[in-house]
């Protein structure tokens, strides 16, 4: 795919790796409004192509009494006037065939969980609408195999499609993320690493998933080095009390340091 083909993205001339960023989920208007300031403020500042990411739902929860939304439509609409005031793309995930006719309404990208990536239907549901397709790589799918992932959505005649590395389970209550893997991928589509989700640790006994935020700008400049096309960070404001993956997001205040180094790093790897 061509990056430029996602609407109202911007500086794609930067020579820049490219940005999926923001909160795990919405929660609010205020805190979705507060944190895409802040991102396309650091974004402009840095020459960084910016696709704003947040979940309307979150289907895929330990348990039945964790957060999963303020409602569908609510929810969305809150994407949509992200987009309208700051001028940015966005992205969210869909978990069934009717969540991608609805959120193409929305937004400009769609997302297809790493759980539900073999879902033929979903996939081709998703490619349909024409929007650019995110297909996150399953944790437990070898890199090689999501070239047929990729080939469904090309079989839509939709060639705007990306997959994302979100780490490999290592055990039951850990990920590696395997580099070896980005370059295998971008044999197949433009290739993106999500450094947040790839420090989660699942399964965790009381229900909750756990991570290593600590360990967020390794794995970040790792993937830079290697020469992934963009990174996938979530990031929050109060990590600490968020509803969704506070445990593995990126605090906003350190947000623009970290990306002050990684532009430094892809502009010394730009020039091998």
């Amino acid at each position: 795919m061509n990056i430029q083909d996602i609407p109202q993205i911007k500086h794609t001339d930067s020579g820049n790796f490219f940005l999926l960023a923001g909160p795990c989920a919405i929660e609010g208007e205020e805190m979705a409004l507060r944190i895409a300031e802040k991102l396309v403020t650091i974004s402009d500042k840095l020459q960084i192509p910016l696709v704003f990411k947040g979940s309307f739902k979150k289907a895929n929860r330990s348990r039945i009494d964790s957060f999963s939304g303020i409602g569908d439509e609510k929810a969305l609409k809150i994407l949509q006037k992200v987009a309208r005031e700051f001028h940015v793309p966005t992205v969210t995930d869909i978990h069934t065939n009717e969540d991608a006719v609805m959120a193409a309404e929305y937004v400009d990208v769609l997302q297809i969980p790493a759980f539900l990536v073999r879902q033929t239907d979903l996939v081709v549901a998703a490619a349909n609408t024409g929007k650019t397709v995110n297909l996150k790589k399953g944790q437990f799918m070898s890199p090689e195999s999501m070239k047929h992932a990729v080939q469904k959505v090309l079989d839509c005649h939709n060639q705007n499609v990306m997959v994302t590395d979100r780490g490999t389970m290592f055990g039951y209550q850990d990920m590696v993320v395997d580099f070896r893997g980005i370059p295998t991928m971008q044999n197949y589509a433009t290739t993106v690493l999500d450094v947040t989700h790839s420090l989660q640790q699942p399964n965790q006994t009381a229900g909750v998933t756990g991570g290593r935020p600590d360990m967020i700008e390794t794995i970040a400049k790792a993937g830079i080095a290697v020469g992934v096309d963009g990174l996938f960070i979530e990031t929050h404001f109060d990590p600490a009390n968020a509803k969704s993956d506070g445990a593995n997001m990126l605090h906003l205040d350190y947000f623009e340091a970290l990306m002050t180094k990684l532009v430094a790093i892809r502009k010394t790897i730009n020039q091998f």
